[in-house]
């Protein structure tokens, strides 16, 4: 199993995160060509080789090259990222960072997710940050991403809502339940962004499981301090253990007096805001009426929105809540030659076993429309492809 450990010794900020990738590997020429896929300008990114306390590591720092006033909505994020070129994993990912953020703030400030403008993340660098963060992590495509506990710093910081306390509020709400300790530093070691990266990618907190170091890379911060290096330190290496789960929760409602037209509406919100599954099942309610219910998996922290969503989506006047454990196959994807061209395989894997492989839908869709022919055909001669390509035929 491959994985990256993120050791927080000094925190984690965006530019810290991009520093210690690059540092681990990833090619800066590579990232900032994907980057310019947003079609987003008026920014530079500049990687070069720093110190902190005699460690030598990579430091990014991301100008902008001209001042912005713009204070960004969540679909003005959207909008960006959507239209871009990227891949869709690197898409979905950086939605799924940004809606880490966007939910802190919607809780910090009561307010409905949609009213929320991002100041200090909604700027370029922190959207290059993000969105780099994303482009780095489909690159080098761990199994699993496991998390030291995660240091938060102290003091005060200045944002656009004034002087806040370290850990800043939208910190806090972003990082509930994941280990995590004050003190270390006397600055804000982790910040939102930051804060966002870990919890969107990380699998395992504070993990015991043996790991078999390959790579070492630091990300060097823009503070100096003398107690502590400000560094990011980040391991790429191999665990002999299969990937394990993760917690998650299931979100479930029955609803029996709604159109249901609208449960189509309600689950494309519902995947928009990060939930990993949303589905129906039939049943009998009382006086024999039939009626559904709506469930929705979702991560731990994700759980208000989707109560948010719900509630002011459906008809329902009450959710119950179940939190469980989801174990999952380790995936890989890569992308094949077949008679129609280039389409994406994802491979699942078990004990390092391959169990599982299959063409990705949207793919088959999109050749069968563009070609006029039969879904089961496409998905049959590209299934056939794979079978030829794996077996040497």
């Amino acid at each position: 199993m491959k994985i990256l450990f993120y050791d927080c010794f000094s925190g984690i900020s965006g530019d810290m995160n991009l520093g210690a990738m690059i540092d681990l590997g990833v090619d800066k020429a590579f990232l900032i060509s994907e980057l310019t896929k947003l079609n987003l300008k008026g920014w530079e990114l500049y990687a070069e080789k720093d110190q902190r306390h005699g460690i030598g590591g990579t430091k990014v720092t991301v100008k902008q090259t001209h001042h912005e006033h713009t204070h960004r909505h969540l679909s003005d994020i959207e909008k960006i990222i959507s239209e871009s070129s990227l891949d869709k994993k690197i898409k979905d990912l950086s939605m799924k960072i940004f809606m880490k953020v966007a939910v802190a703030e919607a809780s910090v400030h009561d307010i409905p997710i949609n009213e929320v403008h991002f100041h200090e993340v909604g700027a370029i660098d922190s959207i290059i940050d993000i969105v780099g963060a994303a482009i780095c992590f489909n690159s080098l495509n761990p199994d699993a991403v496991f998390v030291s506990t995660l240091e938060l710093g102290s003091g005060f910081v200045n944002c656009d809502h004034g002087t806040l306390p370290v850990p800043a509020p939208a910190t806090v709400e972003i990082i509930k339940g994941i280990p995590s300790k004050t003190g270390g530093v006397n600055f804000e070691a982790t910040t939102p962004t930051g804060a966002a990266i870990i919890a969107a990618l990380g699998t395992h907190f504070n993990p015991v499981t043996p790991v078999r170091i390959d790579k070492t890379g630091y990300g060097v911060g823009h503070k100096e301090n003398p107690a502590v290096p400000n560094l990011l330190r980040v391991f790429l290496g191999e665990s002999d253990e299969p990937s394990s789960g993760h917690d998650a929760l299931r979100l479930e409602c029955n609803i029996d007096d709604m159109n249901p037209e609208f449960f189509e509406y309600i689950s494309e919100k519902l995947f928009k805001a990060g939930a990993s599954d949303v589905y129906l099942s039939g049943i009998i309610m009382k006086k024999g009426r039939p009626g559904n219910v709506l469930n929705v998996i979702c991560e731990p922290g994700l759980g208000g929105i989707v109560k948010e969503i719900i509630f002011t989506e459906s008809t329902s006047v009450g959710i119950r809540t179940f939190p469980f454990r989801k174990d999952t196959l380790s995936r890989k994807f890569e992308v094949i030659k077949t008679p129609y061209g280039g389409v994406t395989v994802k491979r699942s894997y078990y004990n390092e076993k391959e169990v599982s492989c299959k063409p990705e839908f949207d793919d088959c869709r999109k050749i069968a429309l563009e070609k006029n022919i039969p879904l089961k055909e496409v998905y049959n001669n590209i299934m056939a492809s794979i079978v030829i390509k794996d077996h040497n035929i």
